[in-house]
């Protein structure tokens, strides 16, 4: 009964943060977002060298789109002639960095491995956006087209009264459409804390287990998880014993290489490039791995 107590009590404080977290830093994104109009990003996307790069994964960590909505985001970014190297570091960026996570990683984890968490995913999506392009990703892209490209930027209410009142509205609605994923984060986090053995933790995927990155990096793929459902399990998982770096990677791999949106981007891009961007994605969970346990 113990036990069971202190499993409840744990689930109910984690949601209770989570939830307080996801709504306000949700609405402050949408209210910079409206000060920031889409048409704004998009020309800063379609500059020169390694600027785009940095400009596509900085759209891709400030919006928090799934993959229903970086899909059609990215055949418009292509459709409108944004750089391919910049449309990629978008797309490695948008399902692995948004203010959510980072928000997440900072309160549960400390500002230690939000920043370098987000330092090393940044700076992957920027490096690997640039070499997909120079190995001549561009030409792995489909003929296919969407209806409208890109969304166009909608009215926003000029008062600043209701420019919140909208913002909080958005973070609702994210919020609501993310909640079941967040309560099965935390429930099976709450599980593992209050179940789950710590010596098996230790055995398996505890520091001194050189695979346990690697191996946790490919777990998390057919689980289809996102970010914001990992980060809970996470970090019941390191009060086991197990190694940060091996909680990252299983964030890492999970989000950013989920079978559903890898389907997706097989629509618009030929297998080549989709076993390209699924070869990136691991590449920086397993060293991103590495290098928090190093740190």
């Amino acid at each position: 009964m113990n036990t069971f107590i202190e499993t409840m009590k744990y689930f109910l404080i984690i949601t209770a943060e989570l939830t307080v977290l996801f709504l306000g830093i949700s609405t402050i994104v949408a209210l910079v977002l409206m000060y920031l109009p889409q048409e704004k990003i998009k020309s800063w996307m379609s500059g020169k060298g390694v600027f785009a790069n940095i400009m596509g994964a900085f759209f891709g960590s400030l919006t928090p789109f799934c993959a229903c909505s970086t899909i059609p985001m990215t055949l418009g970014f292509l459709e409108i002639g944004i750089p391919f190297g910049a449309v990629m570091s978008f797309v490695i960026a948008s399902p692995l960095l948004n203010p959510i996570i980072l928000a997440m990683l900072l309160a549960l984890m400390g500002i230690k491995v939000a920043t370098t968490y987000f330092i090393i995913v940044f700076g992957a999506a920027i490096i690997f956006g640039i070499l997909l392009e120079k190995i001549g990703g561009a030409d792995l892209v489909k003929k296919v087209r969407i209806k409208g490209g890109v969304h166009e930027d909608e009215e926003v209410p000029q008062a600043f009264k209701n420019k919140l009142k909208l913002a909080f509205s958005k973070a609702w609605g994210d919020f609501y459409s993310i909640l079941g994923y967040l309560l099965i984060g935390v429930g099976i986090g709450a599980v593992i804390y209050g179940y789950l053995p710590q010596d098996i933790v230790l055995r398996y995927a505890g520091p001194d287990n050189p695979l346990a990155i690697p191996i946790a990096a490919i777990i998390g793929i057919p689980l289809y998880i996102r970010a914001e459902t990992a980060i809970p399990i996470g970090l019941s998982l390191m009060q086991k014993g197990m190694s940060v770096g091996a909680v990252i990677a299983l964030i890492i791999g999970g989000a950013g290489m989920a079978i559903p949106e890898m389907s997706m981007l097989a629509g618009i891009f030929k297998k080549k490039l989709v076993a390209s961007i699924v070869a990136v994605i691991f590449l920086t969970a397993v060293l991103g791995g590495y290098v928090f346990n190093i740190i």
